[in-house]
């Protein structure tokens, strides 16, 4: 695999050379590969935020560089709209950027302002919108008429529908129900195993990150805390605890376990891996008691 997302001593000031400059960003060093679902978690102000918007190019580096398949994008800022649709981003309550009249003609924006075919664009749409589950009676409808799960089904579509080689998304459940929540991210991390994109995704859920990543980011004040596998991560419980974030309610009950004297693994952060590991022990115990 090579790096889709790279950065290099990547800083960012808002307010540089002004009084009360707030340093965002604090030497960034981070390489995500093609194909990887990246998890990045941190406490509110940390950077996360600021930190996804320099990969299509909304932020510039105070200093540092950012790499997109292998080009600095800043190299030819005059070319800076390309990696807008290379790297597709998803703000936080993205049905409030909806506009147009109908489903189907919010989803195809993207597409037409790249310059497509209108039997593209059309073909982009369909395949964008069956990704998400919106059925097709719901295109010829006023966006502003769906539920709010499907106000922001119809402007993650709108995204896909560019198909970027990277999809970020920043806090794409926040708002939604148990049943939305899940709904959501259940698309994204399906959309992600079919189409081998590469996605980056911002969220306060332990839960979510957990179940969905395959990599972890932590950022702690602007600077990387943890960069690991997502079992590694949250192996170091204690550690994310100590840094103002919680972990999933699995991975606590399994450290109490531990402080009781318990021996279970460290690395539990999902009821599916606890229930494996507890199966492999009951094994081993019955193993051990035959001997």
């Amino acid at each position: 695999m090579s790096a889709i997302i790279k950065t290099e001593n990547l800083r960012y000031v808002y307010g540089a050379g002004l009084p009360g400059a707030t340093v965002a960003l604090d030497g960034i060093d981070l390489s995500i590969e093609q194909g990887e679902f990246v998890g990045v978690i941190g406490p509110t102000g940390c950077g996360k935020s600021t930190l996804i918007t320099h990969f299509n190019g909304l932020n510039r580096p105070t200093e540092g560089k950012i790499f997109i398949d292998g080009t600095d994008i800043w190299a030819k800022p005059e070319a800076i709209r390309q990696y807008r649709f290379l790297v597709g981003l998803v703000f936080q309550y993205p049905e409030y950027q909806l506009f147009e009249e109908t489903v189907e003609k919010d989803i195809a924006y993207g597409p037409r302002n790249m310059g497509l075919s209108a039997a593209e664009v059309e073909e982009r749409v369909m395949q964008a919108a069956a990704f998400v589950g919106l059925a097709p009676e719901t295109m010829k409808r006023s966006p502003f008429e769906l539920s709010g799960g499907q106000k922001r089904r119809v402007a993650i579509a709108g995204i896909l529908a560019m198909r970027p080689k990277v999809l970020v998304l920043d806090e794409p459940a926040a708002g939604l129900d148990p049943e939305g929540r899940e709904m959501i991210l259940s698309q994204i991390k399906k959309f992600h195993k079919e189409t081998h994109t590469t996605v980056v995704l911002v969220s306060h859920s332990m839960e979510d990150i957990a179940k969905y990543a395959d990599r972890v980011l932590v950022l702690q004040a602007g600077k990387v805390a943890m960069y690991d596998t997502t079992e590694r991560v949250f192996a170091r419980a204690d550690e994310l605890v100590q840094l103002g974030l919680s972990v999933p309610q699995v991975t606590k009950i399994f450290l109490k376990m531990r402080q009781l004297g318990v021996n279970v693994p460290a690395d539990v952060y999902t009821v599916k891996y606890a229930k494996e590991r507890i199966l492999e022990a009951l094994a081993a115990g019955k193993g051990a008691g035959q001997c």
